[in-house]
């Protein structure tokens, strides 16, 4: 890390003795951060050059206590390459203990604290997080591991010189080394930023180094079933029982927002009777932890009844035996080439079929979708009618090459 690095001696007048002398003493600045070091020297305060920092003068006293200074000043500068060469954390408090011959101050390092967050995740998958949480973890905790060889040469750092230049590094090193895009760069550093905020609170770090880190999240574009093809793919007769459940559940996600982590978790005692007296889904979102409450369609009920005594639902009280989330994808490949869907589908967009073609689309508030959708944040729910608004003007401008 470059840390602005100062020394400065100077006379401390309000310490002048019975004899008139007052003490020398050396600030060592870092970053901003000042200590004081006495250098055991009393000199006449009249005497004392502060521009030149020393004495004025030739007698051999005089040259012996500007030697002496020089002297110290030169050990101050070699504890210090010395501490950048070995990789320490340079401080003035860090500096003045090596200069007196102790030891600097010992401070928490970044991995084994990156790895104690990462086993309380694991810990608490199906509970608190999903699977998929923790493997982002695990891959942030990787990419900040390699990171650290790349740039410092290191497999570990004290999280105290972990400053805004470490961040742009680290920025910059997922662009660059891990051609990772600007989205991916910024979710992993939005995962370390967890890591240092735990650092903050537990009072082992002073500074939130991301305080001018002020990255932005680029809008992408999120695909989704139109009717025609919603209506294609479920009516479509698939080559196997194992493709068509696979089909099944993606159609239940489209006809209810449930995201793939929810509908896997989903249990037969989450189905209740609604206020309107018709069958609703009560459940809680695995990713933010808040509650959705959707009213069933027709269609999504006879998914429901269809799957009731398959041998996994019936063993472990599931609403459906869904796939591992690899598998599904793997499958709904497969499915779109079937159907002619030329769309990259994988389960996720089925959420977005449920937010566009299927409610947003028919008339559907945006304040109930985002409900339905357990959105904490009803901005994010915004983006879908975005999409659809794009998808009118796009609609209108061919309609007006005909007239």
């Amino acid at each position: 890390m470059n840390k602005s690095f100062n020394l400065l001696f100077y006379v401390k007048r309000s310490k002048t003795n019975v004899e008139g002398l007052a003490p020398v003493y050396l600030r060592i600045t870092v970053d901003g951060v000042r200590i004081e070091v006495s250098s055991k020297r009393y000199v006449n305060p009249d005497k004392w050059n502060t521009n030149g920092q020393k004495l004025t003068g030739n007698s051999e006293e005089v040259k012996s206590i500007n030697a002496y200074l020089k002297t110290l000043e030169h050990q101050v500068y070699d504890v210090h390459r010395d501490m950048i060469e070995r990789k320490l954390l340079i401080t003035a408090t860090n500096l003045k203990d090596k200069l007196l011959g102790g030891k600097p101050s010992p401070g928490k390092m970044l991995v084994p604290i990156f790895q104690e967050h990462n086993r309380q995740v694991a810990t608490l998958i199906g509970k608190e997080y999903a699977k998929g949480t923790l493997d982002r973890y695990e891959t942030s905790l990787k990419h900040t591991q390699a990171f650290l060889l790349w740039k410092y040469n290191s497999t570990d750092i004290d999280i105290r010189a972990i400053d805004h230049e470490f961040i742009m590094a680290y920025d910059f090193y997922l662009r660059s080394e891990r051609s990772c895009n600007n989205n991916s760069t910024v979710k992993y550093l939005k995962n370390f930023k967890k890591i240092i905020l735990i650092c903050i609170a537990n009072g082992w770090l002073d500074k939130d180094p991301f305080v001018k880190y002020k990255p932005k999240v680029k809008e992408v574009k999120r695909d989704f079933l139109n009717a025609e093809e919603l209506e294609v793919m479920a009516n479509k007769k698939l080559v196997s029982d194992r493709v068509s459940q696979v089909r099944d559940i993606f159609l239940f996600s489209c006809y209810t927002g449930l995201a793939y982590a929810d509908v896997k978790k989903l249990k037969r005692t989450e189905i209740v009777t609604g206020i309107d007296g018709q069958k609703w889904v009560y459940t809680s979102r695995q990713k933010t932890d808040t509650s959705s409450r959707i009213p069933l369609l027709q269609e999504a009920m006879e998914l429901m009844v269809k799957y009731e005594e398959h041998p996994q639902c019936v063993n472990d009280g599931l609403l459906l035996p869904v796939l591992s989330n690899q598998k599904m994808n793997s499958y709904l490949k497969e499915i779109a080439d079937a159907c002619g869907i030329n769309k990259e589908l994988t389960y996720h967009i089925a959420r977005h079929t449920f937010a566009t073609t299927v409610t947003l689309a028919n008339g559907v508030s945006i304040e109930s979708v985002s409900k339905m959708l357990g959105h904490t944040n009803i901005k994010t729910t915004q983006h879908y009618a975005k999409i659809l608004d794009m998808k009118v003007a796009q609609d209108m401008s061919k309609l007006r090459k005909l007239y």
